[in-house]
């Protein structure tokens, strides 16, 4: 049996819930907390952790589930269990790398994973090459801060193009412009690796008139066979992020599978409901079969 701490800020969300239950079900100790209400004694003898006014010990655990708006103190908090040598799920650094848009692009692009053809400037001087290097509009452009489909636009004219861009910069939002994969008609593919495996997948397909495919904006969910080279881009994403669990957002283009996202807190439900695969057991079984006290070990690169 294993004491686990599940970090989410509503124990009411499907994903946390479910968690919790298949975490149960496999005769486990189990405590949702919110992170951000965690507070921390930062010493080099021994480091603590305090939640409420209650000292946190003998965890042997920890699931990170940290939304985007709150990675700083999130990862901080998932840092000091590290420390204090509890065994997380995914580590600080790799969910931080895999928060960062562009610095993941990089790290994928470095190691060879097909990707969108994408540009990142930050001088509106540079618009109209910056369009060009990336193969002219159509265009989808995207706050690297955004999350469920928010702050991306599809910009079919290079003048729309320039205008949104213009608007973005002018609000001093640091940007991504990636060429529009037409082909993949408004679908995409979510491959949730498990541990090194694709243990499900499914096409998420846009609703009529959105070229987002997110279950937030609206779209479907069915289950999909997946080739064999995109489950192994797939892996190999989740493994260059150094990520064991990761949510694997997959295009399909006229030039084979690209990766348009790592996600490091993927949500369960559309993958359990549109798969019927118990997801939330084999995150606990992965817990169980790699959970040792100290195993923190960053993986991954950069």
């Amino acid at each position: 049996m294993m004491n686990i701490a599940i970090l989410s800020r509503n124990p009411r969300l499907y994903s946390t819930s479910r968690l919790v239950a298949a975490a149960k079900e496999r005769g486990h100790e189990v405590r949702v907390l919110d992170h951000l209400h965690c507070y921390m004694n930062i010493t080099s003898m021994k480091p603590t952790i305090s939640y409420k006014g209650e000292k946190l010990e003998g965890y042997d655990a920890v699931i990170p589930r940290i939304g985007a708006s709150v990675t700083f103190y999130g990862t901080a908090v998932l840092r000091q269990f590290e420390m204090m040598g509890v065994y997380p799920l995914n580590e600080s650094v790799a969910i931080s790398r895999s928060r960062d848009k562009l610095r993941s692009l990089q790290l994928l692009a470095r190691k060879g994973i097909g990707l969108p053809v994408t540009g990142f400037a930050h001088n509106p001087d540079d618009v109209s090459d910056l369009l060009d290097s990336v193969g002219g509009a159509p265009v989808v452009i995207k706050l690297l801060e955004g999350t469920q489909g928010i702050g991306v636009v599809l910009a079919e004219t290079k003048k729309a193009a320039e205008s949104v861009i213009e608007a973005f910069m002018g609000l001093h939002a640091n940007i991504l412009v990636q060429e529009y994969i037409k082909e993949a008609g408004g679908a995409d593919i979510r491959c949730f690796v498990v541990d090194g495996k694709v243990v499900a997948a499914m096409k998420r397909q846009a609703k009529a008139g959105e070229f987002r495919s997110n279950l937030h904006r609206g779209g479907s969910a069915d289950i999909i066979r997946i080739t064999p080279e995109e489950r192994s881009t797939a892996v190999r994403a989740a493994r260059i992020m150094g990520l064991n669990v990761a949510g694997v957002d997959l295009l399909r283009s006229n030039h084979g599978p690209v990766v348009m996202e790592v996600n490091s807190s993927p949500g369960l439900q559309g993958i359990e409901q549109s798969t019927g695969k118990d997801v939330a057991g084999m995150i606990i079984h992965c817990i169980e079969k790699n959970a040792k006290q100290g195993k923190t070990k960053t993986r991954g690169s950069g």
